[in-house]
Parts: C-alpha cells; sequence; structure tokens
C-alpha cells in the first residue's frame, strides 16, 4: 500500500524493522541509546549542544503542542495565533483550554501570513507576549515561514512558538537564526520519516529555567522533562515512553544524514509536489492553492462538480488500487488532500496519478474532472 497522507507517513523497511524487537526503556544500554539521540535532535534543529535542548514527550503531535504553549506562555498570558488554517484553529482550542488567551491573527488558508500585517497586529496588542506560527499547514498546503515572520516577532520585542510539526526536517529552520524562538516542536512520524509515537521540543535552556512553573500541568510540562534529566541523566524518562517508536526514530535519523539532511529531503518533497500537483491539473482538478504559495508537504485540490463524484467511493477505489490518500478535509470547501512527504519518490506519485485517472474513469466522472 502507497500511503499518501501528512503523517504518520511512508517509512522504509529498516525503520519498520526494529519495531520487533521487545526493549526495557530503563535498560542501561538503551539509556545510553536515548541519550545519544538528544544532541543528534538538537543539530537537526540548527541548533546548539550545551545552549540548546532536545525535550521528547511521548505522545501526538497536539501533546507537543500544547505542552509549548503552557510551557512558555503564563497562565493568563496572551499568544497572538496566526491563524490561517485549520492546525491554526486547533491550536487556539488548546490554548483557550489551556487557560491562556489567544488573539486570533485571521487570515485565507490559501496564502502565507504577510509580514507587514503580523507587525501591524503586534503593533495593536503591546500586552501579546508570544506569536505562535503554524509553519506548515497541512489543512490547506500553505506555509508560513519562519524565516520570514521570525525576524517581525523579534523586531516587536516577542517570543515565538514555532509549531514545524508536520514540516521539520524538510523546511529550512535553524534555531540558532533565531533569538526570538523560545521553542520549535515536531513529530517523529512526518518529514523525519518515522513512526508516530513521540513529539520533540528543542528549545534555549535559558528560555526553559525562566518558565519553571508556567505550565499547570506535569504531564505536559517541558520545563520539568528538562530537569528531570538534567536530575536523573539524559537517557532518563519521566514516564514509559513508547520505546520501539523511539529506537526506529534512531533508524530514520540515521537515514536522513544519509540522504544528505534537510535539504536533499526538502529537494525530494518538492519533486514529487511538482509532479502530483502538475499531474493533477492535467486530469482537469482545480488546486486549492495557487503555485506560488503552494508548500512541499501536501497538495489539495478542489473535488469535482460533477453528478457521478462520490468522495467516499472515490477513497475506496483508490485503497483497491493501492494508494491511500486522507479520507476527510479541512478546509471550508470540499478537497482531496494528497502528501508528498514521506519514503516515497517521483516514481511513486506518477503511479498515483495513474491510480486517480483510473478510478475517475471507473466512477464515470472523466475528464476534465473538476469546475
Amino acid at each position: 500500500m502507497l500511503l499518501l497522507i501528512p503523517g504518520p507517513v511512508q517509512t522504509r523497511p529498516e525503520v519498520r524493522a526494529v519495531m520487533g524487537d521487545d526493549i526495557a526503556p530503563w535498560d542501561d544500554e538503551f539509556r545510553a541509546e536515548y541519550a545519544a539521540m538528544r544532541p543528534r535532535i538538537v543539530r537537526i534543529a540548527g541548533g546548539t549542544e550545551g545552549v540548546d535542548v532536545a525535550l521528547p514527550l511521548p505522545g501526538c503531535g497536539h501533546m507537543i503542542v500544547e505542552a509549548a504553549v503552557r510551557t512558555f506562555v503564563p497562565a493568563g498570558g496572551k499568544l497572538l495565533v496566526v491563524r490561517n488554517g485549520n492546525y491554526a484553529d486547533r491550536l487556539v482550542r488548546l490554548a483557550t483550554e489551556a487557560g491562556r488567551v489567544v488573539v486570533p491573527l485571521a487570515g485565507p488558508d490559501t496564502e502565507p501570513m504577510a509580514p507587514e500585517k503580523l507587525a501591524q497586529a503586534l503593533r495593536e496588542n503591546p500586552d501579546v507576549s508570544h506569536v505562535a506560527v503554524i509553519v506548515s499547514e497541512t489543512g490547506s498546503g500553505i506555509v508560513n515561514d519562519p524565516n520570514i515572520l521570525g525576524p517581525v516577532i523579534h523586531a516587536a520585542g516577542k517570543r515565538m512558538i514555532c509549531d514545524a510539526v508536520s514540516g521539520f526536517g524538510a523546511l529550512p529552520f535553524s534555531l540558532s537564526e533565531h533569538p526570538e524562538c523560545d521553542v520549535v516542536v515536531f513529530t517523529s512520524n512526518k518529514c523525519l520519516e518515522a513512526l508516530p509515537g513521540f513529539g520533540f521540543a528543542v528549545a534555549p535552556i535559558a528560555r526553559l529555567e525562566a518558565s519553571a512553573g508556567n505550565a499547570g500541568s506535569w504531564l505536559l510540562d517541558l520545563h520539568d522533562v528538562y530537569r528531570h534529566a538534567v536530575v536523573n541523566g539524559w537517557g532518563s524518562f519521566r514516564f514509559t515512553p513508547a520505546v520501539q517508536a523511539l529506537r526506529a526514530f534512531r533508524i530514520a535519523m540515521d537515514l536522513y544524514d544519509a540522504e544528505g539532511g534537510q535539504p536533499a529531503r526538502l529537494a525530494r518533497y518538492a519533486r514529487n509536489r511538482d509532479v502530483l500537483y502538475d499531474g493533477l491539473v492535467a486530469l482537469g482538478f482545480t488546486p486549492y492553492v495557487e503555485r506560488r504559495h503552494q508548500g512541499p508537504i501536501i497538495v489539495n485540490v478542489h473535488q469535482p462538480r460533477h453528478a457521478n463524484w462520490d468522495f467516499r467511493r472515490f477513497i475506496t477505489l483508490m485503497k483497491q488500487r493501492g494508494v491511500l490518500i486522507s479520507n476527510f478535509w479541512n478546509t471550508e470547501t470540499p478537497t482531496i488532500r494528497i502528501a508528498c512527504i514521506g519514503a516515497i519518490t517521483e516514481d511513486d506519485m506518477r503511479f498515483a496519478l495513474r491510480q486517480i485517472e483510473a478510478t475517475l474513469a471507473e466512477m464515470g466522472v472523466g475528464v476534465p474532472a473538476a469546475a
């Protein structure tokens, strides 16, 4: 089965193979293995060992995002959220239910947030302490580039929470180049092509030390994750982790390095995106996002306006042909979203396009397929 969703992604056999081992997470050998991963994670984030620290947290992306908000934004504090997509909507809910005051900066989910608009919002809300940015909005496919928005946040004297969950490891970001950044968060099962089970935060130690007591949660306190490691060792866990997933993540990092790291991964995903985007247009689909705004993580197209169109049937027939795509959409109008990430190549995208064409023919939708 070809898995074309934006996480969990298609993985390499070497990554999946280690999931068959029984591992004791507190075994001294595994503690050493885990401790050795943490500086590698810092390096991928463009941080500096001894200045910045990696903070793994068992769970999903939403958990690591909420942990970041709780840890760095004091209870009752104001957080401006760049809100131009479904996952930003979710961040708003996470922050609000955690007792933080959200100032939403709304924009269309078809284009990145303009830096001028962000600068104006910060001038109008001087009591905001932090800005949360969803880098890769997998609801639609746009990218809010922290290398563009970060300097605006820095100039306003504010702090950034960088939600890089679906783009980390492919989209360029270097923590050392962002003095305004309190934390960058991501998960194991996206562009680093490992398996689900872990969220990760990378943060400056000085900012962690300044955040003690903010979280209001033992489980979701990144400062507590840090202090536990300082006291008990960098190979220690607070609670029983998804230990097989962590070992699989180590293998995935090995493969990431062997491929050439971030530039090589971005290049492969960009090629996948271009083949998919052009192929869908050739089949008659209308892209949800203009090419100039289209990121390399997910491509969305409008669903066909045709009497024979049935989204659920389309998903089922595609799966029967060996391609699994998202069976839901996160946009205001119905769309089809297909991922460009994972252990896949341009040939996989061409295979998927052939199956889409065959499926449309079987459904009697025909080409052109979109209005």
